[in-house]
């Protein structure tokens, strides 16, 4: 049993993780495996990155919303919006989401 079976199976009985993790740094600059991640760490989330990836695919959505939203700039009755427009360009990106996001779910 080296060193690194025994973080982890101290880590699976700590409390946190984190400190025992921060301690061992210190004291004999022990990493975590690659394979492991820290319990109190934020996972990313895909959704945000895929979104950046699929907004170019619906470039006509969007100028169409931008369109509307500069026609009605001027508009102080508050009965005109964009609503529509909105949502068809957001549902253009979930579309395009939504597949590959699935794939990366754990």
């Amino acid at each position: 049993m080296g060193i690194g079976f025994s973080f982890i199976f101290i880590c699976v009985i700590a409390a946190s993780c984190n400190q025992i993790y921060n301690l061992l740094r210190l004291l004999f600059d022990i990493r975590y495996p690659s394979s492991l991640t820290m319990a109190d760490e934020e996972p990313l989330d895909q959704k945000k990155y895929l979104e950046e990836s699929c907004k170019p695919k619906c470039v006509k959505s969007l100028l169409e919303y931008q369109a509307c939203v500069k026609r009605i700039q001027g508009d102080e009755t508050g009965y005109k919006h964009c609503t529509g427009q909105y949502f068809d360009y957001w549902s253009c990106v979930d579309e395009c989401v939504a597949p590959k996001l699935f794939t990366k779910l754990k």
